[in-house]
Protein backbone atom coordinates (compact mmCIF):
# COMPACT_ATOMS: atom_id res chain seq x y z
CA UNK A 1 0.00 0.00 0.00
CA UNK A 2 1.04 3.85 -0.71
CA UNK A 3 0.63 5.99 2.02
CA UNK A 4 0.50 9.38 2.64
CA UNK A 5 3.82 12.06 2.33
CA UNK A 6 5.46 12.15 6.09
CA UNK A 7 6.94 15.23 7.82
CA UNK A 8 9.85 13.07 7.72
CA UNK A 9 10.85 12.64 4.16
CA UNK A 10 9.38 16.67 3.27
CA UNK A 11 12.23 17.48 5.74
CA UNK A 12 14.35 15.65 4.39
CA UNK A 13 13.91 16.84 0.93
CA UNK A 14 13.81 20.14 1.38
CA UNK A 15 17.19 19.55 2.56
CA UNK A 16 18.74 18.02 0.03
CA UNK A 17 16.30 19.40 -2.93
CA UNK A 18 15.60 22.80 -2.31
CA UNK A 19 10.06 22.25 6.17
CA UNK A 20 8.80 21.33 6.78
CA UNK A 21 8.06 21.99 8.92
CA UNK A 22 11.12 22.88 11.00
CA UNK A 23 15.14 22.00 10.31
CA UNK A 24 17.38 24.20 8.84
CA UNK A 25 20.76 23.29 7.81
CA UNK A 26 22.37 22.74 11.18
CA UNK A 27 23.02 19.94 13.97
CA UNK A 28 21.78 22.66 16.54
CA UNK A 29 18.63 23.95 17.85
CA UNK A 30 16.33 24.59 15.02
CA UNK A 31 14.02 26.60 16.90
CA UNK A 32 14.18 30.85 15.85
CA UNK A 33 16.03 29.69 13.18
CA UNK A 34 16.41 32.34 10.10
CA UNK A 35 13.32 34.14 8.99
CA UNK A 36 12.37 34.42 5.35
CA UNK A 37 9.16 36.13 6.14
CA UNK A 38 8.89 39.93 5.71
CA UNK A 39 10.03 41.60 8.72
CA UNK A 40 9.38 40.78 11.22
CA UNK A 41 7.45 37.72 10.59
CA UNK A 42 10.51 35.21 10.59
CA UNK A 43 11.57 31.59 10.86
CA UNK A 44 10.24 27.97 9.96
CA UNK A 45 8.05 26.13 12.08
CA UNK A 46 9.46 22.41 12.91
CA UNK A 47 6.68 21.50 11.88
CA UNK A 48 4.81 22.08 9.00
CA UNK A 49 6.28 23.78 7.09
CA UNK A 50 6.39 21.83 4.12
CA UNK A 51 9.19 21.60 1.86
CA UNK A 52 10.27 25.24 1.89
CA UNK A 53 13.63 25.57 3.46
CA UNK A 54 14.86 26.85 -0.08
CA UNK A 55 13.17 30.29 0.25
CA UNK A 56 15.44 32.77 0.80
CA UNK A 57 16.03 34.50 4.13
CA UNK A 58 15.34 38.37 4.95
CA UNK A 59 15.89 38.58 8.92
CA UNK A 60 18.64 37.33 10.73
CA UNK A 61 18.83 34.34 13.48
CA UNK A 62 18.86 36.96 16.18
CA UNK A 63 16.02 39.26 15.26
CA UNK A 64 13.96 36.55 14.23
CA UNK A 65 14.44 34.97 18.09
CA UNK A 66 13.81 38.39 18.96
CA UNK A 67 10.52 38.95 16.85
CA UNK A 68 9.57 35.38 18.84
CA UNK A 69 10.14 36.32 22.07
CA UNK A 70 8.38 39.48 22.25
CA UNK A 71 5.12 38.48 20.55
CA UNK A 72 4.76 35.21 21.41
CA UNK A 73 2.64 36.17 24.36
CA UNK A 74 -0.08 38.25 22.19
CA UNK A 75 0.38 36.18 19.69
CA UNK A 76 -3.58 35.43 18.01
CA UNK A 77 -4.97 38.05 20.69
CA UNK A 78 -7.89 39.96 19.00
CA UNK A 79 -9.36 43.61 19.85
CA UNK A 80 -12.63 45.22 18.88
CA UNK A 81 -12.37 46.90 15.20
CA UNK A 82 -12.98 50.27 15.18
CA UNK A 83 -15.95 49.36 12.79
CA UNK A 84 -18.75 46.89 13.31
CA UNK A 85 -17.93 43.08 12.87
CA UNK A 86 -14.03 44.44 12.10
CA UNK A 87 -11.64 42.09 12.91
CA UNK A 88 -8.09 43.18 14.61
CA UNK A 89 -5.45 39.97 15.23
CA UNK A 90 -1.41 39.98 15.62
CA UNK A 91 -0.54 37.22 14.12
CA UNK A 92 2.49 34.69 15.31
CA UNK A 93 5.11 36.81 14.33
CA UNK A 94 3.48 40.26 15.83
CA UNK A 95 2.17 41.48 12.25
CA UNK A 96 -1.09 43.36 13.04
CA UNK A 97 -3.83 42.00 10.45
CA UNK A 98 -6.95 44.22 10.06
CA UNK A 99 -9.96 42.94 8.36
CA UNK A 100 -13.29 44.75 7.53
CA UNK A 101 -14.88 41.26 8.45
CA UNK A 102 -14.13 37.65 8.95
CA UNK A 103 -11.94 36.00 6.26
CA UNK A 104 -14.21 34.85 3.56
CA UNK A 105 -11.23 33.51 1.05
CA UNK A 106 -8.06 32.61 2.29
CA UNK A 107 -5.20 31.03 0.69
CA UNK A 108 -3.53 28.39 2.87
CA UNK A 109 0.07 27.37 2.22
CA UNK A 110 0.98 25.21 5.13
CA UNK A 111 -0.85 21.54 5.32
CA UNK A 112 -1.33 21.88 9.38
CA UNK A 113 -2.87 25.67 9.01
CA UNK A 114 -5.20 23.57 6.25
CA UNK A 115 -6.47 21.11 8.83
CA UNK A 116 -6.95 23.80 11.44
CA UNK A 117 -8.79 25.59 9.26
CA UNK A 118 -11.05 22.49 8.16
CA UNK A 119 -11.21 21.01 12.04
CA UNK A 120 -13.13 24.37 13.25
CA UNK A 121 -15.33 24.52 10.29
CA UNK A 122 -13.61 27.25 8.29
CA UNK A 123 -12.80 25.04 5.38
CA UNK A 124 -14.93 26.06 2.93
CA UNK A 125 -13.27 29.22 2.86
CA UNK A 126 -10.52 28.17 1.50
CA UNK A 127 -9.92 28.93 -2.07
CA UNK A 128 -6.52 27.88 -2.76
CA UNK A 129 -4.07 25.83 -1.24
CA UNK A 130 -0.29 24.47 -0.51
CA UNK A 131 0.49 21.45 -2.42
CA UNK A 132 1.48 19.63 0.54
CA UNK A 133 -1.84 20.18 1.60
CA UNK A 134 -3.81 16.62 1.76
CA UNK A 135 -6.16 15.93 4.92
CA UNK A 136 -8.56 15.98 5.24
CA UNK A 137 -9.10 13.98 1.88
CA UNK A 138 -11.71 17.42 0.67
CA UNK A 139 -8.98 20.02 1.00
CA UNK A 140 -7.59 17.90 -2.74
CA UNK A 141 -10.63 19.24 -4.29
CA UNK A 142 -9.39 22.91 -4.13
CA UNK A 143 -6.54 23.94 -6.55
CA UNK A 144 -3.29 23.77 -5.84
CA UNK A 145 -0.52 26.46 -5.80
CA UNK A 146 2.99 26.25 -5.72
CA UNK A 147 4.08 27.88 -2.05
CA UNK A 148 8.25 28.26 -0.91
CA UNK A 149 10.70 29.45 -3.11
CA UNK A 150 8.38 28.43 -6.00
CA UNK A 151 5.46 30.46 -4.82
CA UNK A 152 3.87 32.10 -7.83
CA UNK A 153 2.62 35.02 -7.06
CA UNK A 154 0.07 35.51 -10.02
CA UNK A 155 -1.62 32.01 -9.34
CA UNK A 156 -2.31 33.42 -5.90
CA UNK A 157 -3.63 36.85 -6.91
CA UNK A 158 -5.14 35.02 -9.39
CA UNK A 159 -7.70 33.20 -6.66
CA UNK A 160 -8.32 36.83 -4.88
CA UNK A 161 -8.27 35.43 -1.75
CA UNK A 162 -8.27 38.30 1.52
CA UNK A 163 -5.56 36.54 3.34
CA UNK A 164 -2.87 34.17 2.61
CA UNK A 165 -2.04 32.09 5.65
CA UNK A 166 1.49 30.73 5.71
CA UNK A 167 4.23 29.39 8.22
CA UNK A 168 7.87 31.38 8.62
CA UNK A 169 10.32 31.00 6.39
CA UNK A 170 7.54 29.74 3.78
CA UNK A 171 8.05 32.94 1.58
CA UNK A 172 10.85 35.73 0.57
CA UNK A 173 10.30 39.45 2.46
CA UNK A 174 10.14 40.20 -1.56
CA UNK A 175 6.98 37.73 -1.85
CA UNK A 176 5.50 39.05 1.19
CA UNK A 177 5.68 42.71 -0.32
CA UNK A 178 3.99 41.40 -3.79
CA UNK A 179 1.24 39.98 -2.33
CA UNK A 180 0.55 42.66 -0.12
CA UNK A 181 1.01 45.26 -2.69
CA UNK A 182 -1.42 43.13 -4.54
CA UNK A 183 -4.00 43.87 -1.37
CA UNK A 184 -3.53 39.98 0.06
CA UNK A 185 -2.87 40.05 3.88
CA UNK A 186 -0.20 37.55 4.63
CA UNK A 187 -0.96 35.78 8.34
CA UNK A 188 2.17 34.15 9.69
CA UNK A 189 1.38 31.03 11.80
CA UNK A 190 4.44 29.68 13.83
CA UNK A 191 3.28 26.70 16.16
CA UNK A 192 6.29 24.69 17.55
CA UNK A 193 4.79 23.29 20.51
CA UNK A 194 1.67 22.32 21.62
CA UNK A 195 0.55 25.81 23.02
CA UNK A 196 1.76 27.33 20.16
CA UNK A 197 -0.91 25.16 18.09
CA UNK A 198 -3.64 26.35 20.13
CA UNK A 199 -2.31 29.73 20.07
CA UNK A 200 -3.01 29.22 16.03
CA UNK A 201 -6.31 27.60 16.01
CA UNK A 202 -7.58 30.66 18.36
CA UNK A 203 -5.99 32.92 15.71
CA UNK A 204 -7.75 31.30 12.69
CA UNK A 205 -11.09 31.33 14.75
CA UNK A 206 -10.64 35.14 15.35
CA UNK A 207 -9.98 35.33 11.49
CA UNK A 208 -12.75 33.37 10.23
CA UNK A 209 -15.19 34.37 12.84
CA UNK A 210 -15.18 30.90 14.37
CA UNK A 211 -14.21 31.82 18.04
CA UNK A 212 -16.43 29.36 19.90
CA UNK A 213 -15.23 26.28 17.48
CA UNK A 214 -11.32 27.16 17.90
CA UNK A 215 -11.85 26.90 21.62
CA UNK A 216 -14.30 23.84 21.88
CA UNK A 217 -10.98 22.29 19.57
CA UNK A 218 -8.34 23.14 21.80
CA UNK A 219 -10.20 21.75 24.92
CA UNK A 220 -11.04 18.82 23.26
CA UNK A 221 -7.12 18.45 22.46
CA UNK A 222 -6.32 19.56 26.31
CA UNK A 223 -8.83 16.67 27.41
CA UNK A 224 -6.80 13.86 25.72
CA UNK A 225 -3.68 15.44 26.68
CA UNK A 226 -4.69 15.49 30.15
CA UNK A 227 -6.54 11.28 30.20
CA UNK A 228 -2.99 10.33 28.39
CA UNK A 229 -0.56 12.25 30.88
CA UNK A 230 -3.38 10.47 33.94
CA UNK A 231 -3.08 7.05 32.12
CA UNK A 232 0.14 6.60 31.69
CA UNK A 233 1.83 4.93 34.41
CA UNK A 234 5.82 5.44 32.95
CA UNK A 235 8.64 7.08 35.49
CA UNK A 236 10.58 8.62 32.75
CA UNK A 237 13.46 6.06 32.94
CA UNK A 238 12.65 4.40 29.47
CA UNK A 239 13.73 6.83 26.49
CA UNK A 240 12.42 7.29 22.52
CA UNK A 241 14.05 8.25 19.39
CA UNK A 242 11.69 10.21 16.76
CA UNK A 243 13.52 10.04 13.40
CA UNK A 244 11.62 12.73 11.67
CA UNK A 245 14.06 11.85 8.74
CA UNK A 246 14.94 8.57 7.68
CA UNK A 247 18.94 7.41 7.48
CA UNK A 248 19.15 7.77 3.01
CA UNK A 249 18.12 11.06 3.66
CA UNK A 250 19.92 12.13 6.50
CA UNK A 251 19.24 11.56 10.17
CA UNK A 252 16.80 14.13 11.89
CA UNK A 253 14.98 14.25 15.34
CA UNK A 254 13.12 16.18 17.46
CA UNK A 255 14.68 17.54 20.50
CA UNK A 256 13.16 19.53 23.62
CA UNK A 257 10.82 22.33 22.77
CA UNK A 258 8.69 20.26 20.42
CA UNK A 259 5.49 18.62 20.28
CA UNK A 260 7.32 15.49 19.70
CA UNK A 261 8.76 16.17 23.10
CA UNK A 262 5.82 16.56 24.95
CA UNK A 263 4.05 13.67 23.63
CA UNK A 264 6.80 11.52 25.12
CA UNK A 265 6.43 13.29 28.08
CA UNK A 266 3.02 12.72 28.23
CA UNK A 267 3.52 9.11 27.74
CA UNK A 268 5.86 8.84 30.58
CA UNK A 269 9.07 8.34 28.36
CA UNK A 270 11.73 10.39 28.05
CA UNK A 271 13.13 11.98 24.92
CA UNK A 272 16.57 10.53 24.01
CA UNK A 273 17.83 13.68 22.51
CA UNK A 274 16.22 15.86 24.59
CA UNK A 275 19.16 17.80 25.19
CA UNK A 276 19.15 19.38 21.82
CA UNK A 277 16.79 22.19 21.19
CA UNK A 278 14.37 21.74 18.53
CA UNK A 279 14.79 19.86 15.42
CA UNK A 280 18.41 18.61 15.26
CA UNK A 281 20.07 16.77 12.27
CA UNK A 282 22.22 13.80 14.28
CA UNK A 283 24.23 10.44 13.58
CA UNK A 284 23.78 6.45 13.86
CA UNK A 285 26.33 6.69 16.23
CA UNK A 286 24.87 8.85 18.49
CA UNK A 287 21.38 6.69 18.39
CA UNK A 288 23.38 3.52 18.86
CA UNK A 289 25.04 5.55 21.78
CA UNK A 290 22.13 6.65 23.45
CA UNK A 291 20.58 2.79 23.05
CA UNK A 292 16.39 4.35 23.20
CA UNK A 293 14.07 1.62 24.21
CA UNK A 294 11.37 3.11 21.68
CA UNK A 295 11.67 4.43 18.56
CA UNK A 296 9.35 5.94 16.20
CA UNK A 297 9.90 7.02 12.58
CA UNK A 298 7.30 9.07 10.84
CA UNK A 299 8.87 7.58 6.83
CA UNK A 300 6.38 6.86 4.08
CA UNK A 301 6.43 3.66 2.05
CA UNK A 302 5.87 3.63 -1.57
CA UNK A 303 4.71 -0.62 -1.48
CA UNK A 304 8.33 -1.75 -2.62
CA UNK A 305 11.06 -2.67 -0.77
CA UNK A 306 11.50 -3.55 3.75
CA UNK A 307 9.03 -1.44 5.63
CA UNK A 308 10.31 2.02 7.41
CA UNK A 309 10.06 -0.52 10.56
CA UNK A 310 12.40 -3.53 8.45
CA UNK A 311 14.65 -0.97 7.29
CA UNK A 312 15.92 1.15 11.02
CA UNK A 313 15.95 -2.90 12.53
CA UNK A 314 17.60 -3.90 9.19
CA UNK A 315 20.64 -1.50 9.88
CA UNK A 316 24.50 -2.36 11.03
CA UNK A 317 25.06 -1.51 14.45
CA UNK A 318 21.06 -1.25 15.54
CA UNK A 319 20.87 -4.76 16.53
CA UNK A 320 22.30 -3.64 19.93
CA UNK A 321 19.42 -0.88 20.34
CA UNK A 322 16.82 -1.76 23.23
CA UNK A 323 13.87 -0.70 20.61
CA UNK A 324 15.06 -3.05 17.76
CA UNK A 325 16.02 -6.10 20.01
CA UNK A 326 12.57 -5.63 21.40
CA UNK A 327 10.37 -4.90 18.31
CA UNK A 328 10.04 -1.54 19.63
CA UNK A 329 9.79 1.02 16.36
CA UNK A 330 6.38 2.54 15.38
CA UNK A 331 6.02 3.81 12.20
CA UNK A 332 3.43 6.62 12.16
CA UNK A 333 3.35 8.10 8.44
CA UNK A 334 0.15 9.85 8.22
CA UNK A 335 1.30 13.18 9.93
CA UNK A 336 -0.80 12.27 13.19
CA UNK A 337 2.63 13.70 15.02
CA UNK A 338 4.47 15.63 13.00
CA UNK A 339 1.99 18.48 12.18
CA UNK A 340 1.33 20.66 14.49
CA UNK A 341 -2.35 21.05 14.16
CA UNK A 342 -5.58 18.76 15.55
CA UNK A 343 -4.12 15.62 14.86
CA UNK A 344 -1.71 15.64 17.26
CA UNK A 345 -4.01 14.70 19.78
CA UNK A 346 -4.30 11.01 17.66
CA UNK A 347 -0.59 11.07 17.16
CA UNK A 348 -0.16 10.58 21.25
CA UNK A 349 -3.01 8.19 21.35
CA UNK A 350 -1.01 6.22 19.14
CA UNK A 351 2.07 6.77 21.05
CA UNK A 352 0.36 5.47 23.84
CA UNK A 353 -1.52 2.76 22.50
CA UNK A 354 2.31 1.60 21.02
CA UNK A 355 3.89 1.88 24.73
CA UNK A 356 0.69 0.64 26.81
CA UNK A 357 -0.85 -1.29 24.34
CA UNK A 358 -4.17 -0.45 22.39
CA UNK A 359 -6.51 -1.93 24.92
CA UNK A 360 -4.58 0.14 27.91
CA UNK A 361 -6.45 3.39 27.54
CA UNK A 362 -9.99 1.54 27.60
CA UNK A 363 -8.87 -0.96 30.54
CA UNK A 364 -7.34 2.55 32.55
CA UNK A 365 -10.63 4.14 32.36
Amino acid sequence: MKRHTSLGLLLAAALTASLLGGCAGSSSSQSGSSSAVSTPAATETAAETEASMSAGESMTAEEGTTAETEEKETAGSTAEAENAGGVDIVDMMGREIHLDGPADKIVALTAADCEILYAIGAGDLIVGRGEYCDYPAEVLEIPSVESGANTNIEQIVALEPQILVTSTMAQTKEQVDALEEAGIQVVVSNAQDIEGVYESIRMFGSLTGKEKEAEALTSQMQDTFDEIKEKSTGDGSETIYFEVSPLQWGLWTAGSGTFMDEAAQMVGLTNAFADLEGWAEISEEQVIERAPDYIMTITMYFGEGPLPEEEIASRPGWESIPAVKNGKILDLPNNELSRPGPRLADGALALYDFVYGEAAMDQAS
